[in-house]
């Protein structure tokens, strides 16, 4: 999703059968072994090793995986930070509440938000649906940058160059203060700052390397004006990639200095540790919000001051003002229109400690590859390679792994074993930049939303900027990020409406069927079952032969779902809302979970 060279929101479908092809050039014979060595049965690995390949398949059941994260993967960062680090003696909500502020979702948005306004006096009351950061952060790569993933020049053709340059500052203020609080809270979190690398998706000797670096340069220029630290270097290295016994050779870039990176699950752990001990804050998880409610007029004012936050158990959070850092908003008519949704795909894949730079690198391509280092072990690190992207529910999610491994052996052939694959969602805002700020249509609701692949400084921006409107002050980036925002979004018209058509043609679903019959299904896989009377119905069969049976009606706008093999989950093609199998809403705009269906 490199900008300069963006030509469509549509990714292209790699199956395993077409990964050869899939390639730029062709691979190694070196690579191919390794590859096909890498991608045997489950069953085939030692059994000492199984639990790593597959971390939530014998160690718990599905239900009590999708309370803890949003799909039957694990990302790498449960490694060093297990599930169970979480802070201990949150409780749901069983009463009704009066506060200042109520936050709703635990992931770095929130988060942000919450320490922003508790450091400021503020009384805060925070709740989750689930398990507390079982959302997208804990599913992300940890890259915090100020080399956006929409890039500059699409920015700037957007907002101007006053808003580009807000982007940028507001970025680079995000990346250098999660460094500050996990120095002050002294967390443990991995933080660094190193440099950040942009490279052609294209090996030297392709005709269309020449044209893409020119696209970098532009870039690197438009940033320099807006006064970003980044160079345009003329053969560009990367320790570890030498580009040349049989690497491709994709030398010269750009170099985007004073980027950073971190442990983001062990980053929101510290925080949340630290606000929980604070007397102005409370948090309760297993509390699903169904709705925000400005009830009454206020005109000058006058009249209504709150928000009521009503909960799917029957409570009400009665509070000044509310926030909705849920990756998405609930309502059925907001900026939810505004955004395409996409899933992403990572791998963790252990190198030699000190083989490879520690830093982080971006190609051109439309579903570019993004890659940092983590930890792993005494002898190890794990390289952290990102890319796969495709829109929710539209497209096959095979042979996304597969493309990365290759990916990278082809030019790290010191790479060993990939010990961890998963997958996350992104929201795409037409015009470049998230939502931040009051929610269309509210005076006292806020939200953040359409991370555009940079959700976790978005996330710590947002801590500073609705803080800010909460207080009153004003803030040099509210008008980039105001949900309210129009200008940029005419500019984007065309985009919407090619967006609006591809989403509403997602309703063809209701006439068709991934299966005729139940005996149809694999063990282990889902579909859709559409009969010839009554409503679609969303189809599992287990590895023993049990069928589970939920609505294949999304309670958000109703489209149908379509089933994701790799995160064992039922999800909506129309605004990005998943479930588990079973059922449950791990991710909105959807308020509640697929309705059940009896098994005859």
């Amino acid at each position: 999703m490199r900008p300069f060279i963006r030509t469509t929101w549509a990714r292209p479908l790699v199956k395993p059968y077409q990964l050869a092809h899939s390639l730029r050039y062709p691979i190694s014979s070196s690579a191919a072994s390794s590859l096909k060595h890498s991608i045997q049965p489950r069953e085939s690995f030692p059994k000492n090793l199984r639990h790593i390949r597959n971390m939530s398949a014998t160690t718990v059941t599905s239900e009590q995986q999708f309370e803890r994260t949003s799909g039957a993967t694990d990302a790498v960062w449960v490694h060093l930070d297990k599930y169970g680090s979480r802070p201990e003696g949150v409780k749901p909500l069983s009463e009704d509440v009066e506060t200042e502020v109520c936050i709703v979702g635990s992931g770095i948005a929130g988060v942000s938000i919450a320490f922003e306004l508790v450091e400021r006096g503020k009384q805060v009351v925070m709740l989750e649906a689930r398990e507390l950061l079982s959302g997208e952060t804990g599913r992300t790569s940890g890259h915090l940058s100020n080399a956006l993933d929409d890039g500059y020049t699409s920015i700037q053709s957007k907002h101007g160059k006053n808003g580009a340059k807000a982007a940028a500052e507001s970025h680079s203020w995000a990346l250098k203060h999660v460094g500050e609080i996990a120095a002050r809270l002294a967390i443990d979190c991995e933080y660094r700052q190193l440099p950040g690398y942009t490279i052609s998706q294209y090996p030297r000797s392709d005709p269309k390397h020449d044209e893409d670096i020119k696209s970098i340069q532009e870039e690197v220029d438009i940033a320099r004006g807006l006064g970003i630290d980044v160079t345009y270097v003329e053969g560009l290295t990367i320790k570890g990639w030498e580009s040349g016994s049989g690497q491709p050779d994709q030398r010269d870039g750009a170099v985007w200095h004073n980027q950073a990176t971190f442990h983001p699950t062990k980053y929101v752990n510290g925080v949340l540790g630290w606000l929980l001990k604070q007397p102005n804050f409370r948090c309760h998880n297993q509390t699903r919000v169904v709705s925000f409610e400005e009830p009454g007029i206020e005109i000058l004012g006058m009249g209504n001051k709150h928000v009521e936050v009503k909960t799917q158990n029957g409570n009400t959070i009665k509070c000044e003002h509310a926030v909705e850092a849920t990756n998405v908003p609930l309502q059925k008519l907001s900026v939810v229109v505004e955004m395409a949704c996409e899933r992403t795909y990572c791998i963790a894949i252990r190198v030699p400690k000190g083989s490879v730079e520690d830093c982080l690198i971006y190609d051109t391509a439309e579903a570019y590859k993004y890659v940092r280092m983590t930890e792993c072990d005494e002898k190890d690190d794990y390289f952290v390679v990102g890319g796969g992207d495709h829109k929710v529910g539209q497209e096959e999610t095979s042979g996304r792994f597969e493309e990365l491994e290759a990916w990278t052996r082809e030019r790290f052939p010191q790479a060993g074993a990939v010990d961890y694959r998963w997958s996350g969602q992104v929201f795409e805002p037409v015009d470049h930049v998230a939502f931040i700020g009051l929610n269309q249509f509210q005076k006292r609701t806020f939200v953040v939303t359409g991370d555009s692949g940079n959700g976790l400084t978005h996330g710590v921006i947002a801590g500073r900027l609705i803080a800010d409107e909460i207080d009153g002050l004003d803030n040099a980036w509210a008008k980039l990020y105001s949900p309210k925002r129009l200008a940029s979004i005419v500019k984007s018209a065309a985009t919407m409406v090619s967006h609006d058509l591809q989403v509403n043609s997602q309703y063809r679903r209701f006439l068709q069927s991934d299966i005729t019959d139940i005996e149809d299904l694999v063990p282990g896989s889902g579909g859709v079952l559409n009969p010839k009377t009554g409503a679609p119905i969303a189809v599992y069969k287990d590895e023993n032969g049990k069928v589970t049976k939920v609505s294949a009606l999304c309670p958000h706008l109703k489209g149908v779902v379509c089933w994701n093999g790799v995160e064992k989950s039922w999800d909506c093609p129309v605004h990005g809302s998943r479930f588990s199998k079973e059922g449950l809403c791990v991710e909105g705009p959807a308020k509640g979970n697929l309705e059940p269906v009896e098994v005859e």
